[in-house]
C-alpha cells in the first residue's frame, strides 16, 4: 500500500506492507500525475516505518519514481524506517538513482522525535547526520 499527500513543503509518502511491481507502478504513475502542479522546489516526507523489504522486480520501478521527484524539484527528501534490511536497500537505491545526496534516513526506532527531525530536514535543511 502506498498513499501521496499534497503538503505545504511539497508531498508526504506513505509505503505500507509487500509492494510487487504492478502496485510500484502504480505509484509511479499516480506520482507522475501529482507532480504536473509541483513547485519549481519541494521537499517530500516519506514514511516507510511498515513497509517490507522490496521484491527484486520493485526496485527499479522505485528508482525510476527516485528520479521523478528530483527531475521534478525536490531538493530534500527525509525517509522514516524502522527496519535495518529495508534502510539498507533504500540507501543502496538512492545511491543507483542519483538522489542520495538530498535524502536523510532516520531510525523511528532509535529516535522518538522521527517526524520532527524529518520535517526539520525537509523544511529547513536540518541535518539529522550532524
Amino acid at each position: 500500500m502506498y498513499s501521496i499527500e499534497k503538503r505545504c513543503f511539497g508531498y508526504r509518502l506513505m509505503f505500507g506492507g509487500f509492494i510487487k511491481a504492478e502496485e510500484m507502478s502504480r505509484w509511479v504513475e499516480e506520482s507522475r500525475a501529482a507532480l504536473e502542479d509541483a513547485p519549481p522546489e519541494f521537499g517530500v516526507f516519506v514514511d516507510m516505518r511498515s513497509l517490507k523489504p522490496l521484491p527484486v522486480e520493485s526496485r527499479p520501478v522505485m528508482e525510476e519514481g527516485h528520479k521523478l521527484y528530483k527531475g521534478k524539484g525536490m531538493v530534500r527528501s527525509a525517509v522514516i524506517l524502522n527496519d535495518l534490511v529495508t534502510a539498507m536497500q533504500f540507501k543502496r537505491l538512492a545511491k543507483e538513482s542519483g538522489i542520495y545526496a538530498w535524502e536523510r534516513y532516520i531510525d523511528a526506532e532509535s529516535n522518538p522525535e522521527w517526524e520532527q527531525v524529518g520535517l526539520d530536514w525537509v523544511l529547513k535543511g536540518v541535518d539529522p547526520d550532524d
